[in-house]
């Protein structure tokens, strides 16, 4: 969808401001793209490697270079560069932005050089530190998955950068569909390799098809960044007044990302003591519950803050509505999802997981433990548009401390729960036990349940952060909120969709898990949207006015 046209007379005009509800559109679109592609690699994944030591090495090692990118990626840049570059934008101020671009560039490229030739160095010791309780095999893979995977970081941060500057020039598709070609690479390493290595070496091939995926994300951004930013200059110009604003910007929101990656690591090494097979699960329960967190959360957050940024001298009003509004399109996706997950969830993991090495029990250990993130997810998708709100008023620092509020509480909250599933000797085999605790008979088949407390400590967490947040911008801008009348509309949609679906579900015989999914999934989807429009919910509305529209073209 083209966004910008250009001025009589030659030259570039400003980009035409899309709507929020149509820049959030082209978000979703690339982001639905790039996620599907992600479900498809993660049925492959789990065809090849299940739940095993395998799965738990390549998950492992690639969440530690993750904090790498997470720390200088989009979240910080998102915080710091995007709001500082799009003002400048705005006010025509072309060629001190396009120096401002450059100079963060070359910032971000010397940084996450020197950490990923760190992270190569001392794999060994990162894995030590962090994953204490992998042991022989499992330890050794992860260290050399690790090894490969830094570089890939560091050029996926390059990327994020990439996003910021077609971001700031509304150009919204390409750089969430850029992932597409990352999945696929690792895509097409495991149909090309699966059935000719055996599982060991073909995680090590999984690794070297990801970094040359991330390249190819990275590479197929630039031309349009080059078209759009005419000016940009790679240099080290640390004086220039905008990139010390985003430097500035960027310290509390690299601690915000660091006590979010803080929570990550802590769940990493508290599995890490659990049986083997934990870690994996917990990486197939995150992949479902990031999927609506990124789709509606995000791609609302992403497509806002550009203009939220653009809108910060604005009264309070013209921000509080906008964010409303926002919360409201994020709300009305976001509460389906959550009920599907948690009351039709197994549908869903059956569909996308239970193939070849992923079995049945394998099922409903992922979906118990989506679940539990689950219990989190209107708060994780409203706390991400709270956010760019902050960001946009460039304040970083009151999400980061109430970030590090949650993680303190999840790791308390999912340790304590933790162990009422699943003993674990913090000090291996000699030390002392903590548990067996109240829910520790709970199995399913031979595979225990730590995982799923680990879950349901972060999904219970979330919640604190929301209201944190909230109160907060409350005082800045005045209440945020969609109303408890919309909320009931919603949920009563979503659970009036659960109940034909699972009327559905016992009436299907017994059919592949797709095919149910199909089914069951669809009985829901149809049933909220026309129940939701019933009711007088704009956002359904609008999308069978779409939908009439694309069959009165099609005729």
């Amino acid at each position: 969808m083209k966004v910008e046209e250009e001025a009589a007379g030659g030259g570039s005009a400003k980009p035409l401001a899309p709507s929020g509800a149509s820049a959030s559109a082209l978000v979703a679109g690339g982001i639905l793209l790039s996620r599907i592609a992600g479900l498809a690699r993660e049925r492959v994944f789990a065809q090849y490697f299940g739940t095993s030591l395998f799965a738990d090495a390549f998950r492992a090692g690639l969440r530690m270079p993750n904090v790498l990118q997470n720390l200088l990626g989009e979240g910080t840049l998102s915080a710091s560069f995007i709001p500082v570059y799009a003002e400048l934008i705005e006010e025509g101020k072309e060629e001190e932005a396009g120096r401002v671009a450059g100079a963060i560039f070359g910032l971000l490229l010397a940084v996450a050089g020197v950490l990923a030739f760190v992270g190569v160095v001392f794999a060994p010791l990162l894995t030590s530190i962090f994953l204490p309780g992998f042991e022989g095999e499992r330890r050794e893979l992860t260290i050399m998955v690790t090894r490969i995977l830094f570089p890939m970081t560091g050029v996926l941060v390059l990327s994020a950068w990439s996003l910021g500057i077609l971001n700031s020039h509304r150009q919204f598709f390409i750089p969430y569909f850029a992932p597409v070609l990352w999945n696929a690479a690792m895509i097409g390493t495991l149909l090309v390799l699966g059935g000719a290595l055996p599982s060991d070496r073909l995680v090590i091939a999984l690794a070297w098809g990801a970094l040359a995926g991330g390249g190819l994300q990275f590479l197929i951004q630039i031309p349009f960044v080059l078209r759009l930013e005419k000016q940009l200059r790679i240099s080290w110009a640390t004086r220039l007044a905008g990139v010390r604003e985003a430097v500035k910007n960027a310290g509390p929101a690299i601690l915000g990302r660091g006590v979010v990656q803080l929570s990550g690591w802590l769940d990493m090494v508290l599995a890490s003591f659990l049986a083997a097979g934990a870690v994996a699960a917990i990486g197939y329960a995150q992949v479902l519950y990031l999927l609506p967190v990124s789709l509606f959360g995000m791609s609302v957050a992403a497509a806002e803050l550009p203009e939220l940024a653009r809108q910060r001298g604005e009264a309070a009003e013209v921000l509080r509505a906008r964010t409303s509004a926002g919360l409201k399109r994020v709300a009305f996706y976001v509460v389906p999802s959550f009920v599907v997950y948690v009351l039709l969830g197994d549908v869903v993991v059956a569909a996308l997981y239970q193939t070849g090495e992923f079995s049945r029990t394998d099922t409903l250990v992922v979906y118990l433990t989506l679940v539990g993130y689950a219990m989190g997810l209107l708060a994780s998708t409203a706390t991400r548009l709270f956010s760019s709100t902050f960001f946009a008023l460039r304040d970083t620092k009151t999400p980061a401390k109430f970030a590090a509020v949650r993680v303190g509480v999840a790791a308390v909250l999912g340790a304590g729960l933790m162990v009422q599933f699943e003993p674990i000797r913090p000090f291996g085999e000699g030390g002392f036990q903590i548990g067996p605790g109240l829910l520790a008979g709970l199995r399913i088949g031979d595979q225990t349940l730590g995982a799923v407390g680990l879950a349901f400590g972060a999904g219970l967490a979330a919640w604190l952060e929301l209201v944190l947040l909230r109160r907060a911008l409350g005082q800045r801008i005045g209440a945020v909120g969609v109303g408890a009348p919309t909320w009931m509309r919603m949920f009563a949609a979503a659970l009036t969709g659960a109940a034909v679906g699972w009327g559905v579900r016992i009436a299907l015989p017994a059919l592949h898990p797709i095919v149910d999914a199909l089914f069951i999934l669809g009985a829901f989807g149809i049933t909220y949207f026309a129940l939701a429009a019933a009711l007088g919910l704009g956002e359904a509305q609008a999308v069978f006015g779409r939908v009439r529209r694309l069959l009165k073209r099609v005729r």
